[in-house]
């Protein structure tokens, strides 16, 4: 028996660089599932795991993976089961006292219900844990492993995780007087974040948002803190890492920024015109699952069906990160290739056409039938589903909607044009209508003070709960205690240094072809400041921070990164004179399935990059930041990890801001 971290430098080659869901899933795979493989060991086994650890397995491996490591049963821990004496049993589980416990009661005594008992831990055991386990000596011999494999994370993309607390914003910015759900919720945080430095063997720069108002620890309440406490937490757990797990780094190999959704309250709502976003924003799905229907072959009643829409689908792939007017035209261009370039559809085609059809023609058919199906399904449902947002746009009238929203977010728009739309789009949907008030608010808090509010919720016709959204927005930008001590008023205070009618300014250097494609999330300023080295240091603190050199440059690894991608940018480039640009654009596609651009991002080579830069949002994160991470992976040649306290589509996002509350407390500042 041995009881250490597993050491994921000798499965698959020390040397190979893998992205980060790959990581993951090897680790599971190989270094927890076969482990357990060893020469006396049966060759099927029994997978044991609790109520977070089956999310975290689930969100890496698919179950035909962990069947192909020699599990032939997964169970549910605090279920009832069948003895299965002759069988080893892997048990990844919580390092929780309920949890311990269970074990000990399945292994214990003359019968237990397993031969022999692999345990992994998702997060680092305490030691009296370690000490109960060591003192059943019946259990003991029955033990072929005990090791914490430090994986208490969920990937939900190549480049993405969460730490799966739907309820972090109420938690942390909402009614914080209770101070419990607050620490419980923010050493949760920390210790699931920490893992995925463990499981990467990473040693991160820890860089945080850093409170506005720690001169006067006084004035700083918990929500201005909480980047702040959750730095210094995540830190305690990695410094331990350091002595704890073998091979471990000992001085930093990336970096990592620890942010709020305070940073961006933009983000969340406004219309991301983007494929995935737009499935996620305006069609029913549950999760990555969309549903539709099929014409019946029996001429009955349509057939329903499922279709995921993940990594493992190709057009998916290629085209969720599109805007939709291009990726309605590519899958319209791959249609007709794909129909112009196959044999079967060809022949199909031309017996629609009425078109004679020889028996050697119905033998090539045949043979290509299988892949064609498989293809022109595929197809064929994204083209379903891109008809069917292009027709909910129109309908919703999104297009109007979406200039005015990034005309404001840009400083194109001011108070009469909200107005000017809300009185002549009465029949606008709540949702989106509360959506422009709080991208208003943003940008112009003012408008909402005293009884403006109340004039602005009357002629948009919204409920008093619809605006409080609005006015719970600001708990998330930090205490105002003078405008608080007047007891009915209140003030939006998002960014003391924002300029009045903009929150964003124009990209140079970069164009975009496609109407509505001006937006882009915060965190892209940041990410790429943070390459620079040009994070401003009042604004943004660093727990263990270099030493100072004598010449800005940029971090260990982007040396080489940063003089690719430096770029010429000239003056700035106004989009304001790109007010009729396309709504789409020609371009060059590929045949009907396979995809040159796939190929390149599914290659990229990663040994060629520099160090990682992952980036945590309290509060939830959104597709557009997402997008992000993506789009400056390849552009920075730095692998950019987003994680994040949840992934939250518009609707989402609003029900948790209506659960805040105004109550709050001081505390001071935490010293490190």
């Amino acid at each position: 028996m041995s009881f250490s971290d597993s050491d994921s430098s000798s499965i698959g080659g020390h040397n190979e660089y893998k992205n980060f869901r790959q990581t993951s899933r090897d680790r599971l795979l190989y270094e927890m599932l076969g482990a357990a493989n060893t020469e006396n060991s049966k060759p099927w086994k029994v997978l044991i795991m609790d109520k977070v650890t089956v999310k975290v397995m689930s969100h890496s491996c698919k179950m035909a993976d962990i069947t192909d490591q020699g599990v032939s049963l997964v169970e549910d821990l605090f279920r009832r089961r069948q003895p299965l004496p002759s069988m080893d049993a892997i048990y990844f589980i919580q390092p929780s006292k309920e949890n311990v416990v269970m074990f000990l009661s399945d292994m214990s005594g003359r019968e237990p219900l397993y031969k022999k008992a692999f345990v992994f831990f998702s997060s680092p055991v305490p030691k009296e844990f370690v000490n109960h386990i060591k003192c059943d000596t019946s259990v003991l011999p029955r033990i072929g492993a005990l090791r914490e494999m430090n994986l208490e994370y969920f990937p939900i993309d190549s480049q993405a995780f969460f730490t799966d607390q739907e309820r972090a914003l109420e938690d942390l910015f909402g009614d914080i007087e209770n101070s419990r759900k607050f620490d419980n919720c923010l050493n949760t945080m920390a210790t699931r974040i920490a893992t995925v430095f463990a499981s990467l063997k990473e040693f991160p720069f820890v860089k945080y948002r850093a409170s506005k108002a720690l001169d006067d620890p006084t004035e700083a309440s918990l929500r201005e803190l909480v980047p702040t406490k959750l730095a210094a937490a995540i830190w305690n757990c990695i410094s331990k890492y350091k002595t704890t797990i073998p091979n471990y780094p000992q001085s930093e190999t990336c970096e990592l920024l620890i942010l709020d959704r305070s940073i961006d309250q933009i983000a969340p709502v406004i219309h991301e015109w983007t494929y995935d976003a737009m499935c996620r924003d305006l069609l029913e799905m549950d999760g990555n699952k969309y549903t539709y229907e099929v014409s019946s072959k029996t001429g009955g009643a349509p057939d329903r069906r499922e279709a995921l829409l993940e990594d493992t689908d190709p057009v998916w792939l290629e085209l969720r990160h599109s805007h939709i007017a291009d990726a309605s035209e590519r899958l319209h261009e791959k249609m007709t290739n794909f129909v112009s370039k196959n044999k079967a559809a060809q022949i199909q085609q031309n017996a629609r056409d009425g078109g004679e059809v020889s028996t050697r023609d119905l033998q090539k058919m045949v043979q290509a039938l299988p892949q064609y199906t498989e293809q022109v399904e595929k197809i064929t449902l994204h083209v379903e589903i891109a008809g069917k947002i292009n027709k909910l746009i129109r309908e919703l009238g999104l297009r109007d909607l979406g200039q005015l929203e990034q005309d404001l977010v840009f400083g194109d728009a001011g108070a009469k044009d909200v107005i000017n739309y809300l009185r002549t789009n009465q029949n606008a949907s709540p949702e989106n209508k509360l959506r422009l008030l709080m991208i208003y608010a943003s940008v112009y808090p003012e408008k909402f003070e005293d009884d403006k509010a109340l004039k602005i919720m009357q002629l948009a016709k919204l409920s008093t709960e619809d605006m409080k959204v609005v006015k719970n927005m600001r708990l998330l930008g930090g205490s105002d205690s003078k405008k608080a001590s007047s007891g009915h008023s209140f003030s939006l205070k998002f960014n003391a240094q924002k300029t009045k009618q903009a929150t964003r300014k124009d990209r140079t250097g970069e164009e975009e072809t496609w109407q509505l494609f001006r937006f882009y999330p915060m965190i892209e300023e940041l990410i790429e400041n943070l390459c620079k080295g040009d994070l401003s240091k009042s604004e943004y603190s660093c727990i263990n921070e270099p030493p100072p050199v004598t010449e800005k440059a940029p971090p260990k690894g982007s040396q080489s990164a940063t003089s690719q991608t430096g770029q010429s940018t000239g003056g700035p480039k106004s989009m304001r004179s790109r007010r009729t640009a396309n709504w789409a654009r020609s371009s060059i596609s590929d045949d009907g399935y396979g995809s040159d651009s796939i190929l390149k991002a599914a290659t990229l080579d990663f040994k060629k990059m520099g160090q990682r830069v992952f980036v945590f949002i309290v509060g939830g994160a959104t597709r557009s930041e997402l997008r992000v991470c993506h789009k400056l992976t390849a552009k920075l040649r730095r692998e950019v990890v987003l994680g994040c306290s949840s992934l939250d589509d518009p609707p989402q996002y609003i029900t948790k801001l209506k659960l805040l509350t105004e109550k709050g407390i001081s505390v001071e500042a935490p010293r490190f």
